[in-house]
């Protein structure tokens, strides 16, 4: 991975700038002096106490003086003033020294409620190589339990935005070599032009690069506390020699993937090449974070009808796309009711019109003989891993989290037909659907040639020619004439998807999920609460495919 050295702790001086709320600035600025007496502010009476909320009094004072303390190096000094004394002293002071931060300026902004928030712009400083890291961060004001003093509420974020409990910042030699990613065309792939990808980048240094640094580069980082796990790189210092890793990802689809989740704030997609399982884009918002796209799990919603469908066809609970079937406004399951949105109905229907408007109960009424051949809870998790290769483990060539269709009972049977329950996927889930379909069989997405992943790719049958024809054509009319149709307009080519929204405790609005085809690319898209499929995540899939 990577190693420090660790050097002797520099003193700083503490500048305070007078403005904002009583602050505005401080400053370290390495240099000989311990700091004492200079610039401090008024400390903190240790030995106040109080009770219920804090004020803004205290988040001012007890934020300023945290600041002042960890400006001046004085790491036992701002420990005191967190509600963990030992951890936040250890994490300071680590912060100097195996960070090797030296010159810094610290920024706090105005405080909302007992929330400060503060700009951090560090100088790096290894060997005689020198950086600046900039970022924002953020602290909160808590009444101490024992104590009642105002004090900080104690986490590593509080000193970067990307250390969770365990995680260290370093800067040193990278023993694992950097890398030169590219694409499909070799175009080259960074963090700065793509910034989704940081995460990724990451993963295929640590899975790809060793013995590639001759000559090894001189990095900051974030170093987890599970060794396993791939380090986060905030800064490079000085470049090592590269090894040229492949990947199958296109740049012109990576591009207008980003573009396309940078309207919302939290969203996801990914594009798979039906004909390979390759996958030619992943994005997030926002970017280089946790990659959400290809580790969340989260109900589906009604994306979830692809496979619903598939279960049917099999069973034979339905025939083609012209087959008549119903459509009413509600139907009752184990004792529980279920509607369409609105309460619609649709009066001598077909299967194409239940499916292509997403009506929720012909699925559940369909389904409702199962139970008397005995496999109505486990039929849809046996279908989706036959056909889907949906709970299978795959080994794409990072990081990422496989489907989750467990077997299920009453009510919660019902609810996983239309992705509800208990039933999880990620956008890259949604995307294999379409690449399924629009395929004919299922290929394991992938991210690196098939050949440099160590891991066994999870296998599927092929779906049987008539129900590959079928989802195509229901598909198909979602996109031409149904819920999809309004995303899918732009969109040119042979074209299918399907629409879902799921909705989740906590939220006032549901999420918005997509997954559509055109020709031979494919995609799937999340938007947290952005409500309908056919609105935020039917945009963002639209964008992606047109890049094709």
């Amino acid at each position: 991975m990577h190693s420090g050295v660790k050097t002797a702790l520099v003193g700083g001086v503490f500048v305070l700038v007078a403005g904002g709320v009583g602050f505005a600035g401080y400053e370290m600025l390495g240099g000989d002096s311990d700091g004492a007496g200079l610039g401090r502010a008024d400390a903190a009476p240790l030995n106040a106490s109080g009770s219920g909320e804090v004020t803004a009094e205290e988040v001012e004072r007890t934020s300023r003086d945290f600041l002042a303390a960890w400006a001046r190096g004085d790491a036992d000094a701002a420990g005191t003033l967190t509600d963990d004394p030992a951890a936040a002293a250890e994490a300071l002071r680590g912060f100097r020294e195996t960070g090797h931060v030296g010159n810094a300026v610290v920024t706090p902004g105005a405080a909302s409620g007992a929330t400060v928030s503060y700009t951090v712009k560090a100088t790096i400083s290894f060997e005689g190589h020198e950086k600046e890291l900039a970022y924002a961060s953020e602290l909160t004001v808590v009444r101490g339990k024992s104590s009642g003093r105002a004090l900080v509420d104690w986490r590593p974020a509080v000193l970067h935005p990307k250390l969770i409990e365990g995680a260290t910042l370093r800067t040193g030699e990278a023993k694992r070599g950097s890398i030169q990613a590219v694409d499909r065309e070799g175009r080259e792939l960074t963090a700065e032009k793509y910034p989704s990808l940081a995460p990724v980048l990451d993963t295929l240094r640590t899975r790809y690069a060793d013995g590639a640094a001759v000559e090894p580069g001189v990095e900051t980082w974030i170093e987890p506390a599970d060794a396993d796990a791939p380090h986060q790189t905030l800064l490079t210092l000085v470049k090592g020699k590269t090894k040229k890793v492949q990947t199958t990802l296109d740049a012109d689809v990576q591009a207008a993937a980003e573009l396309a989740v940078k309207k919302y704030d939290r969203a996801s997609v990914v594009a798979v090449r039906p004909s390979t399982g390759e996958i030619s884009a992943v994005a997030n918002s926002p970017a280089g974070g946790f990659n959400v796209a290809m580790e969340g799990a989260q109900a589906p919603g009604s994306t979830m009808k692809v496979v619903t469908a598939a279960m049917m066809l099999e069973h034979g609970l339905v025939g083609g796309p012209s087959s008549p079937v119903e459509c009413p406004k509600e139907v009752t399951w184990s004792g529980t009711t279920f509607h369409n949105n609105k309460n619609f109905s649709i009066a001598n229907g077909t299967f194409r019109d239940s499916f292509r408007r997403s009506c929720n109960t012909f699925f559940m009424k369909a389904l409702g003989p199962l139970n008397a051949k005995g496999v109505e809870d486990t039929a849809l998790s046996q279908t989706a891993r036959k056909y889907f290769g949906l709970g299978g483990v795959w080994s794409i060539g990072i990081v990422s989290t496989d489907a989750g269709i467990p077997v299920s009972k009453g009510p919660e049977t019902a609810a996983s037909y239309i992705g509800q329950g208990k039933v999880t996927m990620n956008a890259l889930s949604v995307a294999s659907l379409s690449a399924t379909v629009k395929n004919g069989a299922f290929r394991q997405p992938v991210i690196v040639p098939r050949e440099m992943i160590k891991g066994k790719l999870t296998t599927a049958q092929p779906l049987p020619g008539n129900m590959a024809a079928t989802l195509r054509s229901v598909m198909g009319a979602a996109a031409t004439d149904g819920t999809a149709a309004k995303a899918m307009s732009a969109v040119s080519g042979d074209k299918g998807a399907k629409t879902g929204s799921a909705e989740v405790d906590g939220q006032s609005d549901s999420n918005s999920w997509f997954t559509g085809y055109a020709d031979d690319l494919a995609a799937g898209s999340v938007v947290q609460s952005g409500g309908y499929g056919s609105g935020p995540a039917g945009d963002v899939v639209a964008a992606v495919l047109n890049a094709r």
